[in-house]
């Protein structure tokens, strides 16, 4: 089966004092590492958190002592993969080989027929 699998990453970023500034700076150091290592099929973008007091989404990201801890999403698509574990084992493997020492988690894994991915 073909799975589309989307991780979590937590993406340090120092001498900050912007939140749009990390969350640029972020986005653009993990799409650098990944193209690196030829990887430019995984799509990056700003992860989103849901404030506690009124449940709207903002981006996930927070600055403290201008270091910012900025929530990432990687999105990347699995081919042939046996089951859903399978597929999220070869996405932690592979993105987390091109992104040594960054915390990943996996946030949804979602099954698609090879008809699907010609309009994805």
């Amino acid at each position: 089966m073909n799975y589309r699998v989307v991780l979590e990453a937590a993406w340090l970023v120092h001498d900050v004092d912007d939140i749009d500034d990390a969350i640029g700076v972020a986005v653009s150091e993990a799409g650098k590492r990944l193209n690196e290592k030829d990887m430019d099929y995984v799509e990056v973008e700003v992860g989103f958190t849901e404030c506690p007091a009124c449940a709207e989404p903002f981006d996930s990201a927070f600055i403290a002592a201008d270091t910012a801890l900025v929530g990432l999403m990687l999105e990347m698509k699995v081919f042939n993969a046996e089951s859903t574990e399978h597929a999220q084992r070869i996405a932690k493997s592979d993105i987390g080989g091109a992104l040594r020492d960054v915390p990943l988690t996996v946030i949804d894994t979602i099954e698609f027929a090879e008809d699907d991915d010609a309009d994805a």
